[in-house]
């Protein structure tokens, strides 16, 4: 782990995927091949979601999700949802329902010739991000309607039309450098609220002694 980390740094397995002989040779290159090197060579890392992985997907309301068309090109969007859409099905499963968005469908037209995905998300608070590679199927009709319960948030009213079932591969721990600190509506309001409810004290005190 990292000096600053709040969580675990790499799944072994990763480098394996991504770390390709030109990847390794830049790495040599600019200096960080031994440090990787050992990564892969290690073993101690974990090849399955664990409760950090479990904890931290749970907290998340977005993520970005890239996939490739038959064209060749690479295209990265925006999921989106109530905190823990994404949900953790098991070490190796998470899944998610597709809410109605822009009807596109770009994504589920890349999985449809090619099922690899990469998702990555991130904490910017804690400032961590969790990069995750899997291969996605797709349900939709009669075949999703088992899915589409188990996945639904009874207290987001969206229009669920599938749901995507992601076998992961691999995941990978990033530390915070380059990453600032946003916070959300809900983050601010959290921290805001002893202040609020101080100043409400103070402010019934003075009323009272007026």
């Amino acid at each position: 782990m990292g000096a600053r980390c709040k969580y675990k740094c790499m799944a072994h397995n990763f480098g394996s995927l991504v770390f390709t002989p030109v990847v390794k040779a830049l790495q040599e290159k600019y200096g960080s091949r031994r440090q990787y090197a050992r990564m892969e060579e290690g073993g101690s890392s974990p090849d399955r979601l664990g409760p950090d992985e479990t904890r931290f997907i749970a907290e998340r309301d977005t993520f970005y999700m890239a996939t490739i068309g038959s064209s060749g090109w690479p295209y990265i969007q925006h999921r989106g949802g109530p905190k823990g859409f994404l949900k953790v099905i098991d070490d190796h499963t998470v899944a998610f329902d597709d809410f109605r968005g822009n009807k596109q469908y770009i994504s589920t037209g890349n999985i449809a010739t090619n099922d690899r995905v990469a998702l990555i998300m991130v904490d910017y608070p804690h400032q961590a991000r969790l990069k995750i590679l899997g291969r996605a199927e797709i349900f939709e009709g009669d075949l999703a309607k088992e899915w589409v319960e188990r996945l639904r948030d009874r207290g987001y009213h969206a229009v669920v039309e599938r749901a995507y079932v992601i076998k992961v591969e691999a995941f990978d721990w990033n530390c915070q450098q380059h990453i600032t600190p946003r916070y959300t509506e809900e983050e601010i309001r959290e921290v805001l609220e002893p202040f609020e409810r101080r100043l409400e004290e103070l402010q019934r005190k003075e009323g009272h002694s007026s």
